[in-house]
């Protein structure tokens, strides 16, 4: 038997997502050649297989779709049928060779783009030798299955499947789409589409695309009903999608659509995915909630699957807290951000000295006017300072209070970053806000060498490598580091196009909420969030906005001026120079008032308070603006 089949045979499997959404979210048009990024942006195709095999998926489609001669002919690319499809398959198996561990390659193919005439005349002949030539490079190249997906036409389908088995050995999935009413585009039903594939040699029998979890989970079911003995699959795309500014946008959560596998592998599937709008953070809730599944501790969907997916929240995180052993399940503040609490970090910035009493003194205050967290910065503004790590240490078991550690890759080699990512785990500092850092020529020390072997994506990838339980090699680490990772936005660039670009491609790659830098008006932040949503779709991640009470008018013109990723309004910087002697105290307000609108924001779970000048008591007082109840409950969560 193939070591797919077999694999297949021990547990279910777990296929990848969309490869479309993603790219057209790194620039692509929607009117080129997907297919010829393999040749012209390799890279780019390279990081969402590689950000699918960090999110657990058992099986990378290659990106070859639409890589049949007649499809390709639409461009003008008929002739390098070959090259895409050898090179497709070479950046998978590249993937796998860094991964470290099994992953199977599955042929991707699509359906021709021409409508099928009747057996023997010509327009049936193309088609066929089109479905000949790609079958036989994507075996050459080294793909471990084939997988035909999004037919519309059980003819075509029938037929791909049948050169498959004439051509090769390879497993073959067959991939139907189906509509709302259980049927497919040409009318065939869930019974005809299983006699005549499982005639034609189907090794797996499936349904994606068209539509979300809660339907497709009725034509699975009647797709089990038809072959109770079948191998069946189910990729569903995230939710009807909506079109939104120009751009389509798809509504289900990635934890819906985690939940929603394990009820898939209910109904009998053994083969789980995602299909268009999905992302690898759909992906790796599905694989959490499958692996828990198999440990006989998931939560599942309702039965009916009541509701669909629209109805879900947008953002929708598991407040399960069931983990395999030897797993210390997610840090307090992720568990806190999972069960809604709206949460309060304070910002320390280590001593230039060799002592931290005056920081772990503010982190005891913190704690005591009811801070969830201390988030401890790693040099800002590249001077030189006592390592973040070394104070969160002293912070956590001297205050008593969770910290948030700010990890740069400035300083540090591949080597290194992964090393003060494992001590940083070894001391049970388990929350990790992943940042590029501040150039050392902005800072006290120029004659310092910057590293950048990584920036603050690379960096979120690798410390998601940790959370899989393995290093950038692929070593085992023996467990899984459970961290909780945290990304940087900006929502006060100009350019916001490109923030939520390069924001979407940090979280992208495992992050579980952000930070953002200083604001100190509302609207910035919901202007953001409107961009975001309009280029990428649903916001994925809970957010913590930062809030920095105003010293002085002077104050207030130098952060503006001359701190980069610091800008204020127009109207805060009138507030400060009207309140003279008095501005320490209209800051306080203003931050306090910034903070009773932002409760009310979407996605808004938390801000992180900044204190200038070492001022902590100051800065806590802005925690005066909630209610006693609010304060009250959070102290008597930390204690």
């Amino acid at each position: 038997m193939h070591p797919f089949l077999t694999k297949l045979q021990e547990r279910p499997l777990l296929f990848d997502g969309a490869m479309g959404t993603l790219l057209y979210a790194r620039g692509a048009s929607s009117e080129q050649c997907l297919e010829l990024l393999v040749t012209t942006r390799p890279g780019w195709v390279t990081e969402v297989h590689q950000a699918y095999a960090a999110a657990g998926a058992d099986i990378i489609k290659s990106h070859t779709f639409g890589a049949n001669r007649l499809r390709l002919a639409e461009y003008g690319l008929a002739d390098r049928v070959r090259e895409f499809n050898f090179k497709a398959v070479k950046l998978v198996r590249d993937v796998r060779e860094v991964a470290g561990r099994a992953l199977f390659i599955a042929g991707d193919a699509g359906p021709s783009g021409v409508r099928l005439d009747r057996p023997g005349s010509p327009a049936y002949a193309s088609v066929r030798q089109a479905y000949q030539e790609q079958i036989s490079v994507l075996w050459e190249a080294g793909a471990d299955l084939l997988l035909f997906e999004t037919f519309g036409s059980l003819d075509e389908l029938e037929l791909a499947v049948t050169v498959a088995k004439e051509i090769c050995d390879l497993p073959v999935v067959a991939s139907m789409t189906f509509s709302e009413d259980n049927r497919a585009p040409d009318g065939s039903t869930p019974q005809a589409v299983v006699t005549r594939l499982s005639a034609a040699g189907a090794d797996v029998l499936g349904v994606n695309c068209s539509v979300g979890p809660a339907q497709m989970l009725e034509t699975l079911r009647l797709l089990r009903s038809a072959a109770p003995n079948s191998v069946l699959s189910a990729m569903p795309n995230a939710g009807f999608p909506q079109r939104v500014e120009g751009r389509l946008s798809y509504p289900a959560s990635p934890e819906y659509f985690g939940r929603s596998g394990v009820t898939f592998l209910d109904e009998g599937a053994r083969l789980m995915g995602g299909c268009c709008g999905t992302s690898p953070m759909h992906i790796r809730h599905m694989r959490t909630a499958l692996d828990a599944a198999l440990a006989g501790k998931a939560e599942r969907l309702p039965a009916t699957l009541a509701g669909d997916e629209e109805d879900a929240p947008a953002l929708q995180l598991s407040s399960a807290t069931d983990y395999a052993e030897g797993d210390e399940g997610p840090t307090a503040l992720l568990q806190k951000l999972r069960d809604g609490k709206f949460v309060i970090s304070v910002e320390v910035d280590p001593p230039r000295g060799f002592t931290a009493e005056k920081q772990i003194e503010g982190a005891k205050h913190a704690r005591t006017m009811g801070a969830d967290a201390v988030n401890v910065a790693d040099s800002p503004m590249a001077r030189v300072r006592m390592g973040a790590l070394s104070l969160c240490t002293q912070i956590q078991q001297q205050a008593g209070i969770e910290t948030i550690l700010h990890f740069t890759t400035r300083d540090r080699s591949l080597m290194g970053l992964q090393a003060d990512i494992i001590g940083a785990r070894a001391l049970g500092v388990r929350n990790i806000l992943a940042l590029t850092g501040d150039p050392p020529s902005l800072g006290d020390n120029r004659a310092s060498t910057p590293v950048y072997d990584v920036d603050s994506i690379g960096l979120v990838r690798i410390i998601d490598t940790f959370n899989q339980g393995v290093d950038l090699a692929g070593r085992e680490m023996g467990r899984k580091g459970n961290f909780t990772v945290a990304v940087a936005c900006d929502p006060t660039r100009a350019d916001l196009a490109e923030e939520a670009d390069r924001f979407h491609r940090k979280v992208s790659g495992g992050a579980h909420f952000t930070m953002t830098q200083p604001i100190f008006d509302p609207r910035l932040w919901l202007d953001f969030l409107e961009v975001y949503e309009a280029r990428h779709g649903t916001f994925p991640v809970p957010v913590l906005i930062g809030v920095l009470p105003l010293q002085s008018h002077k104050h207030a013109g130098f952060l503006h001026n001359e701190v980069p990723g610091i800008t204020l309004s127009d109207e805060a910087l009138t507030r400060m120079e009207k309140a003279g002697k008095q501005g320490r105290y209209e800051g306080v307000t203003m931050a306090q008032e910034l903070l009773v609108d932002l409760k009310g924001l979407p996605y808004v779970q938390g801000v992180y308070l900044m204190p200038s000048f070492g001022r902590y008591e100051l800065a806590c007082q802005v925690l005066e603006a909630l209610t006693p109840e609010e304060r009250g409950e959070r102290r008597k969560i930390e204690d």
